[in-house]
């Protein structure tokens, strides 16, 4: 569990009771357990990611749960029959067991608490239902090493029958301002979250509600060759569905190209939303950005001084979160 907070008693809690209630479709619950970490802050639904899943456990044909993870129960079976592969695959060939696999999404809500883009609360929630994946052992193909039984190139894959009712997770609660201080740290230099936000509280998108209303920060730690954590940021827009079908046309120019760029505007919401999007994410194509610069040298004027500003100093310096 990621965690970027020093009161372990408050997220002990805090998992606790997430872990207590069942998953509804507008997470009332959640919403009114997260409404209680901090007094007056109000937490809000932002956006789901799913798609995704991790290894499960472990159960008989008939239901009967064997092991929760496979990888460690593999392991010690493994190590229970002496190491010895051919002795494990006799010993379950004919029990016809399943393995599961929890299939995930990742909730996301948001909480502001100051006028600084960054003074927000992030809260992650997973919610996890755990389905049929795959039989444990191909009786035609019998293992020959541990990791064919953990992760087989040719599995003997089965309908994704439901095993358990959903549940959520407690992932991690963040405050962003100690995200982004951390991660100016660690960079030694204004990194891009840091100049991203710098920017967005002079540009006239500030105007338009705050900073968490429209984005949410991915975090990611891995270890770097010397077994340091490392922490990454990206963003992801909170109107990224309603986005991703514009489409960019890189051939206009002059008022044909400011009225697309306003376009862009409207549909997300707030303005200057074209030139984050070039920034974090991939749907304004950097081939926008030196289009606008060719019409500010050519004398166009239908950006603000602001927007001129933003797009001047990314042309000379080009960065992406």
């Amino acid at each position: 569990m990621s965690i970027y907070t020093n009161d372990e008693t408050l997220l002990s809690k805090l998992a606790a009771d997430i872990a207590a209630i069942p998953p509804r479709p507008h997470h009332s619950g959640l919403i009114a357990i997260a409404n209680n970490i901090r007094p007056g802050v109000n937490f809000e639904y932002a956006l789901n990611r799913g798609g995704w899943y991790r290894p499960g456990g472990v159960i008989a044909a008939d239901g009967r749960r064997i092991a929760d993870s496979l990888e460690p129960w593999a392991k010690a079976e493994l190590e229970d029959c002496s190491d010895d592969m051919g002795e494990l695959m006799e010993r379950y060939a004919k029990k016809n067991l399943l393995v599961t696999r929890h299939s995930g999404q990742t909730h996301y809500f948001v909480a502001a608490y100051g006028s600084a883009p960054a003074d927000f609360m992030q809260l992650e929630v997973e919610e996890l239902q755990e389905v049929l994946d795959r039989k444990l052992i191909d009786p035609d193909n019998p293992a020959e090493e541990l990791m064919e039984i953990i992760e087989p190139i040719s599995p003997i894959l089965l309908e994704a029958q439901t095993v358990k009712a959903p549940q959520y997770q407690f992932r991690r609660l963040l405050d962003m301002r100690q995200i982004v201080a951390r991660l100016a740290i660690a960079d030694g230099r204004t990194n891009a979250l840091s100049r991203m936000l710098t920017e967005w509280s002079h540009s006239s998108a500030a105007t338009r509600g705050h900073f968490s209303d429209h984005w949410v920060v991915a975090l990611r730690e891995h270890l770097d060759r010397y077994r340091n954590p490392v922490l990454t940021a990206s963003l992801i827009s909170r109107h990224a569905r309603a986005l991703k079908p514009f489409h960019w046309n890189t051939e206009l120019s002059g008022v044909e190209m400011g009225a697309q760029l306003q376009a862009f505007d409207r549909a997300a919401g707030y303005p200057s939303a074209w030139y984050f999007h070039l920034i974090a994410g991939t749907i304004t194509s950097p081939k926008i950005a030196y289009a606008v610069m060719r019409d500010l040298e050519a004398g166009f004027s239908y950006l603000s001084d602001t927007e001129v500003a933003l797009i001047k100093s990314w042309v000379e310096a080009p960065y992406s979160v």
